[in-house]
């Protein structure tokens, strides 16, 4: 069994994959064909929707785009009282989900991140996520990613922002006014990620931030209006 693992490792099948397992902060997942892998990068960004989520007395938290809802579980458990929601478009991957929140209190609904949560709009605090953010064509140079992650995590039109500007559009409508959205972004997407959402009117303190590795990882922004609720 063993050096079954390693001649699967040696074609550069994910280390998860062959595991069933990927971990995350505190956490432990389920993973394996059909859903992206969390990556230490995304860490960072749990910490800044933890950080903007613990500034509000009972926070409602969106997750766009979960894959394997890591995020939005680190949030539901990190957040005292905190109320998470999550979306997943891929089917495949929101059952990785299901098997992950089981339990967690996060409420998980399969469908189109552009229109999902109409009942919640106006009302969340923080929006978060980890988009497809690599533009179509571009050359991946990792067998692990290339050929393993699910297409729909990964490509996002041809400058890889489609999915940002989706987001962008969506956490306007979902956020109150004051409301924090943080969204991970390529390490060359640095200044045309915040763009997106600096040019249209709706945000204030829009900025960028980088990862343990000091790449540009995430930018975070705050829907403009009155302040909201705080603890």
């Amino acid at each position: 069994e063993f050096q079954a693992c390693v001649e699967r490792r040696a074609v550069r099948e994910p280390l998860q994959h062959i595991t069933g397992r990927a971990y995350f902060r505190d956490l432990v997942l389920q993973v394996g064909p059909g859903v992206f892998v969390p990556r230490p990068e995304t860490e960072v960004v749990a910490q800044a929707a933890i950080d903007a989520a613990r500034r509000t007395l009972m926070p409602v938290v969106v997750d766009l785009g979960t894959g394997s809802g890591v995020i939005a579980l680190a949030v539901a458990t990190e957040v005292a009282g905190a109320r998470v929601h999550a979306v997943e478009a891929d089917p495949g991957a929101y059952q990785w989900a299901v098997r992950n929140c089981a339990g967690s209190g996060v409420d998980l609904r399969v469908g189109d991140m552009a229109v999902a949560f109409g009942d919640l709009d106006g009302a969340v605090d923080v929006v978060v996520s980890n988009p497809p953010y690599i533009p179509v064509g571009a050359a991946i140079r990792d067998p692990e990613v290339a050929a393993h992650d699910p297409a729909l995590s990964l490509w996002s039109g041809d400058d890889g922002l489609d999915a940002i500007r989706v987001v962008e559009d969506v956490a306007a409508r979902l956020l109150v006014p004051g409301g924090v959205v943080v969204v991970e972004h390529a390490d060359l997407q640095g200044r045309s990620a915040p763009d997106v959402f600096s040019r249209t009117g709706r945000w204030t303190d829009v900025r960028d931030h980088r990862d343990l590795a000091g790449r540009d990882r995430y930018l975070t922004a705050t829907r403009t209006g009155c302040p909201r609720r705080t603890r």
